[in-house]
């Protein structure tokens, strides 16, 4: 750590002849007073986006006259010098691009509040997690938690929910990576992003009529006024003793060319433990993404292309040679593989490469008109590398190629009060799965094919009354060429219910083609009501349908990062939510809160069930098999902001899932435990935008849970004996407290912050009931980090 606070003191030093830095803040809205959700705002080298309330703050600015450019789509942009010798307020109230006499009109039209409560990550917050993943970050929303596989894996969960049912929204491309696994995090850097954004719920019909939980919107950062800036962060961890380093450079204009281009390089070692090193659990990350674009009269032209590469190690300890040693590890509570730390990655271990290209126009058809036409193409590969014979060890045990186009038109038109969007989708997508590992593939060879057509009005009543409805059309078919063993049919019950799909008998084994076709409708309806004194009140209903996915309907086989035997269900029907929810909003300068409390019905909800444990060639896992129930789940999220003083706020987090399978009249399975967050956070700009942040995570224990243990003969003194696997019993709650520090400088033209933070500051030992690596070793410990940030 010497290093590191070395490089700390330095900055410090240098401190003394570096010029006072002040603050600018305000609020971005509409002539109508409406606030501009994601507007731009750039001082010399500095740049920020306004909050879903108009808000924007501007912090690192030196001493005097600046011009300050604020612009938003569609508005005329505020471009003028400001004399800043202390913090500043400067609100500002931006015009529709048109001409006068056009404007006189547009003041009397009254614009279509989102009756869809979104809640987005800060800038501020996006760069903390630089050298983490999109997971970690969206753990900082309210009712967002996270579904993990060790320390590296993180995959969001929403209101309780989670992989297929909470989509990834990449550029305005709908992620296609093998995002069925809980075990596979979403395939984009989290560095490439300049806004994201969370909606609860299946109000966003334009993305798709499957998002039973909600869905994540990652944006790239726009810049529309001319100018070229570039950032760079620079991040050491102590825990996994590596770090990363993310540039990113972007050209802006209003017309003409545009460009941004961003790189991440990521290096990590062993993670460990409070008590012992987490064996082979490094990890690599070598990122690109860039776009260009033109900016015509009445059109816009882009071309993005992305690309992720990771290679992630799975710790060694979650494979097991036989029945013995996987109940010894589950029920012991100790990992039965510990080494000294290395960098070497060994197997398990993951290597994923993702690309994502894509091409949009964007064309204005008349001032109230637009069209929007995007073509995109993913290739994901996905190689799982498995503890095998020395021949074998560099042979992937799941060699997995996803191959999606898709085609996505969006047509949207505002007249008078009223705004009507309505588009259609396409999507051709082919999995193959490589015969030549050796092993039966977890997910077979597929092809897919999904079509859908949507539509979305939208009307303002009043200035205080907003309310909106939409439903879709979703068309989709998946066929599937699979080799099943005669005994595994048989035992799945498949003989003389899906014999149709049977094309050759080779005596042990029968190939297959089974196909569904599924046919969706999903909806929406919406309230908002402006109550006065900042207080609104949102209210939505809605209908989703999910189609059960490769994995619930195909698997067959071992998962290689899970370390479990899981078996599809051919029989799994397509689940239907109906979700109803409210959110009570309040804004201010001092104190601002929501509340939204929610109820979620799924019929045919789908979900991996613990069965037995099985011995195979490789070694003995715990079963899972896709079930199906009906379910209920019911909770209630909770924000509020208190800024105490100009200097002291306070932040607090708080979460609860009911989860509840109706069938069986059983708690169910993986629920979010009830988690609180507190934080408290000093700042004061004078002193080089100096801040220190302390946040409390509490996460109960989970007492609502199915009891899945199974017994399993394990020998001793040669004599099977039957012994009880406690794989349900959630692990104890735990409370872990966490601290941030930072001050900014201006070196010439460059801004300069340098940030400290200490996770888990007593280095606690804890398990998480979603970390599906629970069963075999603890969470990491105590993490020192540097972070160093340039703007310039």
């Amino acid at each position: 750590m010497r290093i590191y606070f070395t490089l700390l003191a330095v900055f410090l030093a240098g401190s003394r002849c570096a010029h006072a830095q002040s603050t600018l803040s305000g609020k971005v809205a509409t002539t109508q007073n409406q606030p501009l959700d994601g507007a731009h705002i750039h001082i010399d080298n500095l740049h920020a986006m306004s909050l879903p309330d108009g808000s924007y703050s501007l912090p690192g600015i030196s001493a005097g006259s600046h011009r300050v450019v604020i612009s938003y789509i569609g508005y005329k942009s505020l471009d003028t010098v400001v004399d800043i010798y202390r913090n500043l307020i400067l609100d500002a109230t931006l015009k529709p691009e048109s001409t006068q006499l056009q404007e006189v009109v547009l003041t009397e039209t009254l614009q279509a509040k989102s009756t869809v409560h979104e809640q987005r990550l800060k800038a501020e917050t996006i760069d903390k997690y630089s050298n983490a993943s999109l997971g970690d970050a969206l753990k900082e929303i309210a009712g967002v938690s996270s579904v993990k596989m060790g320390s590296t894996i993180v995959k969001p969960v929403i209101n309780g929910l989670h992989s297929s049912r909470v989509p990834i929204i990449s550029n305005n491309v709908r992620m296609e990576d093998q995002q069925w696994g809980t075990e596979h995090a979403p395939n984009l850097d989290i560095n490439s992003a300049g806004r994201v954004t969370v909606i609860k719920g299946a109000g966003a019909l334009q993305y798709g009529g499957d998002a039973v939980g909600g869905l994540v919107l990652v944006e790239p950062v726009t810049v529309l006024k001319d100018t070229l800036f570039g950032r760079t962060i620079v991040t050491a961890d102590s825990n996994g003793r590596g770090g990363s380093i993310t540039s990113s450079i972007h050209q802006g204009a209003e017309k003409g060319w545009a460009w941004n281009a961003s790189g991440t390089f990521k290096y990590m070692g062993d993670r460990e433990s409070p008590d012992y090193v987490l064996s082979n659990t490094g990890n690599r990350e070598a990122n690109f993404a860039g776009d260009i674009k033109y900016i015509g009269n009445s059109y816009n032209l882009t071309a993005y292309y992305s690309f992720y590469n990771a290679t992630i190690g799975i710790a060694e300890a979650t494979h097991t040679g036989s029945t013995s040693d996987l109940v010894r590890a589950i029920n012991s509570h100790q990992p039965n593989v510990v080494r000294p730390f290395t960098y070497s990655i060994g197997a398990p271990r993951q290597e994923i490469m993702h690309h994502l290209a894509k091409i949009n126009l964007n064309k204005k058809l008349d001032d109230n008109t637009t069209l929007a036409v995007q073509y995109a193409f993913q290739l994901n590969k996905r190689e799982e590398y498995d503890l095998r014979r020395a021949d074998l060890i560099d042979k992937p045990a799941l060699d997995l190629t996803l191959a999606t186009h898709s085609l996505n038109a969006d047509w949207k038109q505002t007249n008078g009060n009223a705004t009507l969007k309505a588009g259609a989708s396409g999507l051709m997508q082919h999995n193959s799965a490589s015969p030549d590992t050796g092993v039966r593939p977890l997910i077979p060879t597929y092809d897919r094919f999904d079509a859908g057509a949507y539509g979305i009005y939208s009307y303002a009543f009043s200035t205080t009354l907003t309310a909106d409805a939409g439903i879709r059309y979703d068309f989709s078919h998946i066929e599937a060429t699979k080799f099943y063993q005669v005994t595994r049919w048989e035992n799945l019950g498949y003989t003389g219910v899906y014999d149709n799909f049977i094309t050759q008998d080779f005596g042990t084994q029968y190939l297959t083609k089974p196909s569904f076709t599924y046919h969706n409708i999903s909806a929406s309806v919406g309230l908002r009501k402006e109550l006065g004194n900042s207080l609104s009140l949102l209210g939505n209903a809605s209908l989703a349908m999910r189609n059960p996915n490769a994995a619930e309907l195909f698997s067959d086989g071992l998962n290689h990062t899970n370390a479990t035997i899981e078996l599809g269900n051919l029989g799994n029907k397509k689940e239907e939510a109906v979700k109803v929810s409210a959110t009570l909003l309040k804004t201010g300068s001092v104190f601002s809160f929501e509340v939204t409390p929610y109820i979620n019905r799924i019929n045919n909800f789908i979900y991996l069930q613990p069965s037995e444990a099985e011995a195979t060639i490789r070694g003995t896992f715990p079963v899972f098999r896709y079930k199906q129930t009906n379910a209920l789940m019911a909770g209630l999220d909770l924000h509020a902001d208190w800024n105490i003083t100009n200097r002291f706020k306070y932040t607090f987090n708080g979460a609860y899932v009911y989860g509840q399978n109706t069938t069986e009249g059983l708690p169910l399975i993986d629920m979010p435990p009830l988690n609180i967050t507190n934080t408290i956070r000093y700042t004061k700009t004078g002193w080089h935008n100096f801040f220190a942040e302390l946040r409390s995570e509490a996460v109960f224990t989970q007492s609502r849970y199915p009891n899945y243990n199974f017994e399993a003969n394990v020998l001793v003194n040669n004599e099977l004996v039957p012994t009880l696997t406690d794989i349900s019993t959630p692990p104890a709650g735990y409370h872990l407290l966490h601290f941030t520090t930072g001050m900014q400088f201006t070196l010439g033209k460059t801004v300069a912050a340098v940030n400290v933070l200490v996770n888990n500051i007593f280095n606690t030992a804890y398990r998480d009931y979603l970390n599906r690596q629970r069963l075999y070793t603890d969470e990491i410990g105590r993490n020192f980090q540097i972070q160093l940030k340039l703007n310039y």
